[in-house]
């Protein structure tokens, strides 16, 4: 293989081994110090299952991080903020996981990691614009793969699929490199959590998957050598393989709110509990979203490298946002009728 493959292959497999063991250890501290989610009316599961396994990706990340910002100098401010704001939401993740935080204090948390990426990206010379999109991702990823982290495998396998996806459009090298990391990273964890959840992710795992999430999108945003960035007319494609998350969540969070619920308590509102609670299984309805991911996927390599101008992309992601949104409907439609 040529170096440039090698070296991918090592991105990929380094993060999946260090998760892999993380996973095994952190279920062994789960067990031993009694953190277990418990079943009830507002979850998704039947047994009382471990949570927290989600550390072992924060610490595989965490590493590829550090190693991206010694490596690239150009990338250095955007993987420092990342890393310092990962550190932060896992922190307040992982304690939340122990006791109780309030939500208004994870915000708070959320937001100064958001803001740490968006001075990075000025630094980093870009705009205001790019700053501004670095500051809501952060926010809006998080508070999403919170949200949509309730049953096995789903949230895990969503992240490590639009890592994929995004490694197939970015430039070679770092930004590559990144998103072949994150995939790893998931894929060290899935083993323990899919097809049936031995341990959780816990809030040190959701809110991490979607802050570097953000990360990953800022990079691939303001690399002036990636067909999608910034400058480039296609940028809104990078939305497809994130729309299944976002479109579920998104409109369950509207229906919430309309209907004055404490939008921020846990819930089984989602199109995607919904659909396990009437199969009374959690493996087809996570392998139904990973296959409208990929097609998203599919159509995103395939318009990016056909060279289509912006209005083509923008109506290419508002199309399948759309299309999720109907299929959100008929789920919600079915699950009232049954």
């Amino acid at each position: 293989m040529p170096v440039t493959a090698v070296t991918a292959l090592i991105w990929f497999i380094v993060p999946l081994a260090i998760a892999l063991a993380g996973t095994w250890l952190a279920l062994r501290y789960a067990r031993g110090r009694g953190l277990f989610d418990q079943p009830g009316e507002r979850r998704s599961h039947t047994v009382a299952t471990p949570r927290g396994g989600g550390i072992s990706i924060v610490i595989a990340m965490l590493l590829a991080l550090l190693v991206f910002g010694y490596l690239d100098s150009g990338l250095r401010p955007l993987m420092l903020a990342g890393a310092v704001g990962l550190l932060l939401v896992a922190t307040v993740g992982w304690i939340d996981d122990h006791r109780p935080l309030s939500a208004r204090l994870r915000l708070v948390v959320h937001a100064v990691s958001a803001g740490l990426l968006a001075a990075a990206v000025l630094l980093s010379g870009h705009g205001a614009l790019a700053a501004l999109f670095a500051f809501a991702a952060v926010l809006v990823l998080i508070n999403v793969w919170n949200f949509m982290d309730g049953i096995d495998g789903l949230a895990s396998s969503q992240a490590a699929i639009a890592a994929l996806g995004y490694a197939l459009v970015a430039a070679p090298g770092a930004p590559t490199w990144l998103a072949l990391a994150l995939a790893g990273a998931c894929c060290g964890f899935l083993p323990y959590n899919f097809p049936k959840a031995r341990i959780f992710l816990g809030d040190v795992g959701s809110g991490a998957l979607g802050l570097l999430l953000a990360l990953l999108l800022v990079v691939l945003l303001t690399d002036t050598d990636t067909g999608t960035g910034f400058g480039s007319r296609a940028w809104p494609l990078l939305v497809l393989p994130l729309a299944a998350f976002l479109v579920d969540a998104s409109l369950t969070l509207a229906r919430r709110v309309l209907r004055g619920e404490a939008w921020w308590q846990p819930h089984v509102q989602h199109a995607y509990q919904g659909w396990s609670r009437r199969l009374g299984r959690h493996v087809p309805v996570t392998l139904a979203y990973a296959g409208w991911s990929a097609v998203g996927i599919a159509f995103m390599y395939g318009l990016t490298n056909t060279g289509q101008g912006f209005t083509i992309a923008a109506v290419a992601a508002a199309a399948w946002c759309l299309a999720g949104g109907l299929v959100w409907f008929l789920l919600q439609w079915a699950s009232r009728k049954s």
